[in-house]
């Protein structure tokens, strides 16, 4: 067992070698999103309790996501963003460094939606084609949240052996400023021009180089992009 104390982006560059080494991991909660840490609810727990809990409570088996992207495969174990919410990802790592949790995000999507644009997508999921046109963003999650606790998949559940499509479409910068309420507060699948999909296997093509970031951490910007579910992989101790 490995007690991790950190958020997303240090379990995310953790998980390679959690799975090779068949790693249970337990999560002490000090990151800025946390987002793992809400699904396996432990975000709330002091330190202290965090750590008596990781060392002995027993783990159950959670899924986990892969990507396959222009630079190989990465396994994720929160999100996948691909396109806006991708750059909102990497601008909030240049954030000012007194802001955190969810008011860093929301600084980076203003600074975003500042020089808004689309990105023209293919989606197929399970093999079926979905949409093609101009996209916001077409996410994945593996938690129901994101961001510092935006809860863009409310559905999303970390053991039910798939993974969870959100996608926006066409938004100019008013539209995608008006959705960001909708979004922090989970009313934004009410919206008529966002869809919500669970899946197996996602495939994404895209006209230009769709930014990408894997648990808040960005990745190497691909034109074709594969995401898929790995079931039961990853053992960790959760409440």
């Amino acid at each position: 067992r490995v007690v991790v104390a950190g958020g997303d982006g240090t379990l995310h560059r953790l998980l390679p070698f959690l799975l090779a080494g068949d790693h249970e991991l337990a999560l002490m909660p000090c990151g800025t999103g946390n987002d793992t840490a809400r699904a396996l609810g432990v975000h709330r727990l002091p330190w202290t309790e965090a750590l008596a809990w990781g060392l002995e409570a027993p783990a159950q088996r959670i899924d986990l996501g892969e990507v396959q992207h222009g630079s190989g495969r990465t396994p994720f174990i929160s999100s996948l963003c691909a396109g806006f919410d991708a750059a909102v990802g990497e601008r909030a790592l240049q954030a000012p460094a007194w802001l955190r949790g969810m008011p860093r995000y929301l600084w980076a999507t203003l600074a975003e939606i500042m020089a808004l644009r689309a990105f023209d997508l293919e989606v197929a999921v399970d093999g079926v084609a979905l949409h093609r046109g101009p996209v916001l963003f077409a996410s994945t999650l593996n938690t129901p949240s994101y961001g510092s606790g935006m809860p863009a998949a409310p559905m999303a559940r970390i053991d039910d052996g798939r993974l969870d499509l959100v996608m926006a479409g066409r938004f100019g910068p008013l539209g995608a400023l008006a959705m960001m309420p909708l979004l922090v507060t989970g009313l934004h699948l009410r919206h008529p021009r966002v869809r919500a999909k669970s899946f197996e296997t996602l495939a994404l093509r895209c006209a230009t180089a769709l930014p990408l970031a894997a648990d808040g951490e960005p990745l190497l910007p691909s034109r074709e992009v594969v995401v898929r579910t790995r079931p039961q992989a990853l053992a960790v101790v959760r409440r």
